[in-house]
């Protein structure tokens, strides 16, 4: 019953199968005695759903930043690849230490923003503030990025109520 409620996430038994898995193994490492199968159940549905969630908007968020990690096979997109590879290390050895560990946690290892707290000893507030900070600094040196679909703000820019300028 579960891997048809995971198919109808997926569209594919196989990756179902695979979904409900990983459902199944979150959802017993974490759980203690005495629950109901019907409160487990529940449990899985909602694991299910929120794996789910997370896998698309990874894969979401990779499709807009995939193009500065895949060369082309031409010879002049691997020079392009190879340029917007370097200018993407030059643009992250730029950051100060906190920012660029931030963003390899948030944006290359695919951490939400209160795992990479927890990763870095900090407050959630402290990281988004040196997200903010570091994409702020990554835009000026790169260019514009992308911001989600989801309703994530990556970047914001204000200006001022009476300021011309």
């Amino acid at each position: 019953m579960l891997v048809r409620y995971a198919y109808l996430f997926t569209g594919d038994v196989p990756a179902a199968q695979d979904l409900l898995q990983d459902a199944l193994v979150k959802v017993f490492a974490r759980t203690r005695t005495g629950f109901e199968p019907d409160v487990l159940e529940a449990y899985v549905r909602r694991t299910i759903a929120t794996l789910y969630i997370d896998w698309h908007r990874r894969r979401r968020r990779w499709a807009d930043v995939q193009h500065l990690f895949l060369l082309e096979d031409t010879g002049q997109a691997h020079e392009r690849g190879t340029t917007a590879s370097l200018d993407l290390r030059a643009a992250l050895a730029g950051l100060g230490r906190q920012e660029r560990t931030a963003v390899v946690l948030r944006f290359f290892e695919d951490l939400t923003v209160p795992e990479v707290a927890n990763v870095m000893g900090l407050a959630e507030g402290s990281v988004k503030r040196y997200l903010s900070n570091a994409m702020r600094r990554l835009e000026q040196r790169l260019g514009p990025v992308a911001t989600q679909d989801d309703g994530e703000v990556v970047t914001t820019t204000t200006q001022r109520a009476g300021r011309r300028g």
